[in-house]
């Protein structure tokens, strides 16, 4: 037994143990080839035991640790990153309360949203949709061995049909065309393409997808680039079935005749949605305004059926 601080101490059943002090009576305690230790002190960075991190309380069995002498510079790359990860947990949490057990991923790219699902423990069905052939293809090839992860390469709108979308590198390819505020941030939208694709109604899929699952509490969510009210509005009268959705919604349009944020939170609103988070997606740095947030909600009275 080794003390640390009256009141403090350290037991080990054998030696070669590292004490690095990380702030205020703070220590990360490690064996000298503990993998997770040396990744720690990574992320702390070489010369920790020289610096001062300051732990934060989160909460009953968290804290977050504070490098104070930070740049100013990487301000907003702190706060987004901090913000990623409470979103995820916040949603996380959310579909274990309201005991969800098919997501619709409406916009899923790559799958990003679902292997994040994963990460967090939802076990339930997903179901991604993704128009842009070549995405969908790398898609179909996350989902290959998740039996429980199924993907339709289609979009979502009011009516179906068959469009073309505008296709842009990364996952900003949209059936609207960019604004000039959109032409002016982006420099991916000087440089598109178009292809066809199949648009399908939500409603007109919901059976089909929710087949084979037992009392069926469905979560909508939407990141498709502008048009999440159009595919919303596609899913009519079901709507009624999702316990709760997330939205991408805009204080900024970067596309043509996009919602802005006020007129879609009022449609999912009007639907018996309520907000349980506003979690930043896309700020300007240079004046700090935000651009976009994801706007989570849930129907209340979904908790008690």
């Amino acid at each position: 037994m080794r003390d640390l601080e009256p009141g403090t101490a350290l037991l080990s059943r054998r030696g070669d143990h590292r004490v690095t002090p990380v702030g205020p009576k703070s220590w990360l305690v490690s064996r000298s080839k503990d993998s997770l230790a040396k990744a720690m002190s990574r992320t702390l960075g070489g010369d920790a035991a020289a610096r001062e991190w300051r732990p934060v309380p989160l909460g009953p069995g968290a804290r977050l640790l504070v490098d104070d002498d930070q740049p100013g510079g990487d301000e907003w790359h702190m706060h987004k990153a901090a913000q990623d990860y409470l979103a995820e947990r916040h949603v996380a949490a959310l579909l274990r309360h309201y005991r969800v057990n098919c997501v619709f991923d409406v916009g899923a790219n790559v799958g990003q949203y679902a292997r994040r699902l994963r990460k967090h423990g939802y076990t339930g069905r997903i179901v991604s949709f993704e128009p842009v052939g070549a995405i969908a293809e790398k898609l179909r090839e996350a989902a290959a061995d998740d039996p429980d992860w199924w993907v339709y390469p289609n979009a979502l709108g009011r009516e179906e049909r068959v469009d073309n979308i505008n296709v842009v590198q990364g996952s900003m390819s949209s059936l609207l065309g960019p604004t000039e505020f959109g032409n002016q941030r982006y420099k991916r939208f000087r440089n598109t393409s178009e292809e066809e694709i199949v648009v399908r109604r939500l409603d007109a899929l919901m059976d089909e997808a929710l087949k084979g699952i037992d009392d069926p509490r469905p979560y909508l969510k939407l990141d498709t680039q502008g048009y999440d009210l159009e595919a919303f509005g596609g899913a009519g009268k079901r709507s009624a079935d999702f316990v709760g959705l997330q939205s991408e919604v805009a204080l900024m349009q970067i596309y043509e005749g996009m919602p802005r944020m006020h007129e879609a939170i009022a449609a999912y609103e009007a639907d018996g949605f309520e907000i349980t988070g506003m979690f930043p997606v896309t700020r300007e740095e240079a004046t700090g305004r935000v651009l976009e947030f994801d706007c989570v909600m849930v129907r209340a009275d979904a908790l008690g059926e």
